[in-house]
């Protein structure tokens, strides 16, 4: 028996990690600080860059949009699986679940394409630096990120669209804590080829294609000491780049022939919750300037609140 792909549709299941009360309040208690740890993170990081006029370059400029996909990407999926937890719920509307499809590609698609830019920065720094500030001038940052905005909605809306036309079978429960896009087209009774093809285009060919063009033009560096400079000053970018591939690839590639594992789940916390939130630290802590930005700016806002606290008392 089939069930229409429009208003027919019930609700989907979400089923979550686990039934257990106690494991329960543990994970809402872990992910609710996580969140705020990342949303916190990320914001203070945009104030610094804004607030700094010794941050307002490109780098720092797409690390400040990458900030806010990553508070946006982690506010798609976090704060419904923290109500279905506290409201001992597994429900998702047809329509809450193709809307958090669709926010949930966005701002990952614009989390990958931010991360290229990130890296064809560094790129230009270490391979054309006298020519540096010709090439990333702001007309062209801007237009990057906006390009990179574009293409992650046109990309979402693509995918999304392809869902209207499925037909879903009676079983409508997801073995996920938010509507992954593999698990939902397992669901589907119809034909989901070109589905899929969609998924893995738009979510592997930009940033293998992006990347292995960067790294073989690096390699090409004659020197061996250039080479170790270039890797050196995309350490922190490559572990983020890593982290959030690696896992975020390696769910996407393995749903569609195996059924979602307790590993799968995991994988999909790294690089949805887990990586959103060490992009702050992993971008702070090795960067004097940013370091410098967050020190000046904290120092603003603690007498601001000590000195509107003395006030109302």
């Amino acid at each position: 028996m089939e069930r229409g792909n429009q208003t027919g549709v019930g609700n989907f299941l979400l089923w979550g990690f686990t039934e257990d009360l106690d494991l329960k309040a543990f994970f809402f208690g872990l992910f609710l600080s996580m969140y705020l740890v990342t949303f916190t993170g990320n914001l203070l990081i945009i104030l610094a860059i804004c607030s700094d006029s010794h941050l307002h370059t490109p780098m720092y400029f797409f690390l400040s949009n990458l900030s806010f996909a990553d508070i946006c990407f982690t506010s798609t999926t976090v704060p419904k699986m923290l109500q279905n937890i506290q409201t001992h719920s597994k429900a998702i509307t047809y329509e809450g679940c193709l809307s958090q499809i669709f926010f949930f590609i966005v701002f990952g698609c614009l989390d990958n394409l931010l991360l290229t830019m990130m890296a064809y920065d560094l790129f230009v720094a270490i391979c054309q630096p006298l020519h540096y500030s010709v090439i990333m001038n702001p007309q062209l940052c801007e237009l990057l990120a906006l390009g990179s905005w574009c293409i992650s909605v046109m990309g979402s809306l693509l995918e999304t669209l392809t869902l209207l036309r499925l037909s879903f079978c009676t079983d409508m429960g997801i073995p996920h804590f938010f509507c992954d896009l593999p698990e939902v087209l397992k669901l589907a009774c119809s034909d989901t080829l070109i589905n899929n093809l969609v998924m893995y285009f738009v979510t592997v060919v930009p940033g293998v294609f992006s990347y292995s063009q960067i790294f073989s033009s690096i390699l090409r560096i004659s020197s061996a000491r250039g080479k170790y400079k270039a890797f050196s000053r995309y350490g922190s970018h490559l572990s983020v780049v890593s982290l959030f591939y690696g896992t975020g690839l390696g769910v996407d590639l393995s749903s569609a022939a195996t059924s979602s594992t307790r590993m799968s789940l995991v994988a999909s916390v790294m690089y949805t919750i887990v990586t959103p939130m060490l992009n702050p630290f992993i971008y702070s802590l090795r960067n004097k300037d940013m370091k410098g930005a967050l020190g000046t700016l904290l120092r603003r806002v603690v007498p601001l609140s000590v000195g509107t606290i003395t006030g109302f008392s």
